[in-house]
């Protein structure tokens, strides 16, 4: 029998564990729980390390209690920072680390943009918390099959949300193109979740630098948060940096500062 991996990420405790142990009823199931994003990210790594890598993160789309968007929209992996705040930035930060994963949100009310948000950083599904076990058992199965679910009495409102996301992309386009090459890989690098440290490790630059180049990517892309320079690369196609060994710079960067 194939067994499925999934990870529950929820820090309302009685929540998690009770879905936990729901899911574990099931024979080809194996579940965990982790109270936290960087706890998460931990689980995945270790289980990575191992050759035990998770298929499905059920991820609570109120993750850490505060909106959306306060701080950085994926993982930073610097260790002075903890850089995830709420599920939807979870998203973008598993989906950037391990693509192969599969990640449905739990949310306790419907809400189009933020649907839409999760399925732009990557979920394949928005299931609500009060759902029937049958059903969320139907859809950690159906997006393994690639496909992606949605309430129905969400579908319209979302594809509306996703169309007007389209609009903008040609814009955030432009902007992307103001930058410099150097300023494009240190884009490229947010995008990966690298916080400032990691950044001037790996193109070899001072903190100083990086702070400096980074603060000309918001001011270019005319936003005022890692977050939103993140989700405006993201609009613009922009992926991440390749997070082999450090120092990997094109020969474009390589001349400039």
């Amino acid at each position: 029998m194939v067994r499925i991996r999934v990870l529950v990420v929820d820090d309302h405790r009685i929540f998690a564990e009770s879905l936990a142990a729901a899911l574990a009823a099931e024979p080809d199931v194996d579940v965990s729980a982790a109270g936290s994003g960087p706890a998460a990210l931990r689980c995945l790594e270790r289980a990575a390390s191992e050759g035990r890598r998770y298929d499905v993160l059920l991820v609570d789309a109120d993750l850490g209690g505060s909106a959306p968007g306060v701080r950085a929209a994926v993982p930073v992996r610097d260790g002075t920072e903890d850089g995830l705040v709420d599920g939807i930035s979870l998203v973008a930060g598993v989906r950037s680390a391990q693509p192969g994963v599969r990640i449905v949100v739990l949310a306790e009310k419907d809400d189009p943009r933020r649907a839409a948000l999760a399925l732009q950083a990557g979920a394949s599904g928005w299931v609500a918390k009060d759902c029937s076990l049958s059903r969320l058992l139907n859809v950690i199965r159906g997006v393994l099959r690639d496909e992606t679910h949605l309430p129905p009495a969400l579908l319209t409102a979302v594809l509306r949300e996703l169309t007007a996301a389209r609009k903008h992309r040609t814009e955030s386009e432009r902007l992307v193109e103001s930058l410099t090459p150097r300023e494009r890989e240190v884009l490229r690098c947010m995008v990966a979740g690298l916080g400032r440290k990691a950044v001037a490790e790996r193109l070899y630059l001072s903190p100083h630098t990086v702070r400096t180049h980074m603060q000309n990517v918001l001011g270019k892309l005319g936003v005022h948060s890692t977050l939103a320079a993140v989700a405006l690369a993201r609009r613009a196609g922009v992926g991440p940096v390749d997070l082999g060994p450090p120092g990997r710079i094109g020969p474009e960067e390589s001349n400039s500062a």
